[in-house]
């Protein structure tokens, strides 16, 4: 296989695709323009804090990942990201650190919109995204405290505030209702 060829593949993948140095995107895919609303010019060179609802939330998340792609060298999660036009919506993200002492150095990162799968319907804080996504993984209160450094019962008062902003009577009614997207009409809560 030729460059042109690593190229065509590269443009043409049914995920997007971003090569990253320091969070900084430094190439993309046509993929990754299409389901962010921005072109490549716009997003080349640009944090990886643009596609993030808040600051808060990619800084947390980067200190999260951080010793994972340390450990293992590659990271996946879902979380809620934000298109150029301010809607929010599910992504899967997978990457790998091709330096796992220095993980933010430069990687190679996979986006997949989930959205037709998951809308966001609900308004919630960004940390009730985060105790939100982890549910969606199906941990537990104590394991999404661990992974969020956060205690146990506070990841159950954002439960249960999940709960009530969905109508959820059970921790699987809310699950089931966070995968359907029930909930309202979607507002960016502080």
């Amino acid at each position: 296989m030729d460059v042109a060829d690593y190229r065509l593949a590269f443009e043409m993948a049914p995920v997007g695709l971003v090569i990253s140095r320091n969070r900084t995107m430094v190439d993309c895919n046509r993929h990754v323009c299409e389901m962010f609303g921005a072109s490549r010019e716009v997003l080349i060179g640009q944090s990886f804090r643009i596609p993030y609802p808040s600051a808060d939330e990619y800084e947390r998340l980067g200190k999260r990942m951080e010793p994972i792609l340390n450990a293992r060298g590659h990271y996946a999660d879902n979380r809620i990201m934000k298109r150029a036009n301010g809607e929010v919506f599910w992504c899967h993200v997978s990457g790998r650190a091709l330096n796992r002492e220095a993980p933010h150095e430069s990687g190679i990162w996979s986006l997949e919109d989930l959205s037709s799968l998951r809308p966001v319907k609900a308004e919630i804080t960004g940390r009730e995204r985060e105790v939100a996504a982890r549910l969606l993984e199906g941990l537990t209160s104590k394991e999404i405290g661990r992974t969020l450094e956060i205690s146990h019962r506070t990841v159950e008062i954002y439960r249960a505030r999940l709960m009530r902003k969905y109508g959820a009577s059970t921790a699987a009614d809310l699950v089931q209702k966070l995968m359907a997207g029930d909930g309202g009409g979607w507002v960016e809560a502080g």
